[in-house]
């Protein structure tokens, strides 16, 4: 390809790109008008995502044509893994003990199910790409539940903290006292990617297998192994919120059956 029709072409897909941003721009003018404050978060969140998936671009070009390819691949599968922990463990406040390592484990197991089932049955090749991307998907849907919890726990054990004394007081152990606070918090932090794998192939088609159907691939296979994939989204979604939200509301409770300090604290906000 000459360079004139090779700049046309980058041209069109920049300008399709910045024409994307026309309904983000809507949402700041009526966040804007309706002055909720939001626009900043708005801001930022569309600048780093152009500033990161044109890093990740780069990065999949540099990586995957070196001769160490699956190496830099496992080493960005741990990245996601360190990156997703840190997402997470920012939500809650210092005070938790044993945080970081329950969201660490609960990420590690999650990924590597997904890695697990995905190549070690043969539904896909294991190659550099593949495994980024299945890892990706996994934890990257996996974080927004399992942070959703976190800032749902932190509030139920400031918000209910009356509750868990009077608990505690009739005589509930440490367990029982938790469970009242756990069990509606993990249901809430499940919704939105419960309801989102109830209403696929209704409300939404799945960008795996419209990709895959674009590729000319059969459409039950491209169902296949978008079931493959949602499954494994809605499990990991399910393990790091029921590991968050029992890790946080567990550690709400001393050992001497008191309310920690940190559900006290309410100046500042994780």
């Amino acid at each position: 390809m000459s360079v004139v029709p090779l700049l046309a072409v980058t041209a069109s897909r920049w300008a399709t790109a910045a024409a994307s941003l026309s309904l983000v721009g809507l949402a700041l003018a009526l966040a804007r008008w309706l002055r909720l404050r939001v626009e900043r978060d708005l801001i930022v969140a569309s600048v780093r995502a152009a500033v990161q998936l044109l890093l990740v671009g780069g990065l999949f070009v540099a990586i995957f044509e070196s001769s160490r390819a699956m190496a830099w691949a496992w080493t960005w599968v741990v990245g996601m893994v360190v990156v997703a922990t840190v997402v997470v463990r920012r939500r809650a406040p210092s005070g938790i003990p044993n945080l970081t390592a329950a969201v660490t484990l609960a990420v590690l197991i999650s990924g590597g199910i997904s890695i697990a089932v995905t190549f070690g049955l043969g539904v896909l090749d294991l190659a550099p790409v593949s495994l980024v991307v299945i890892a990706g998907i996994t934890i990257g849907n996996a974080v927004p539940s399992a942070a959703l919890a976190a800032n749902l726990s932190v509030d139920a054990c400031r918000d209910r903290i009356a509750e868990t004394e009077a608990a505690l007081s009739l005589g509930f152990d440490r367990r029982e006292s938790a469970r009242l606070l756990a069990s509606r918090t993990a249901r809430s932090a499940l919704i939105p990617q419960v309801d989102r794998t109830k209403v696929v192939g209704l409300i939404a088609l799945p960008g795996a297998m419209t990709g895959l159907l674009l590729a000319g691939v059969d459409p039950v296979d491209a169902v296949v192994i978008q079931l493959l994939v949602m499954y494994l989204i809605l499990g990991a979604a399910a393990v790091c919120v029921v590991t968050v939200v029992g890790t946080i509301t567990h550690s709400a409770i001393t050992p001497t059956l008191q309310t920690a300090a940190w559900t006290r604290d309410r100046e500042t906000r994780p």
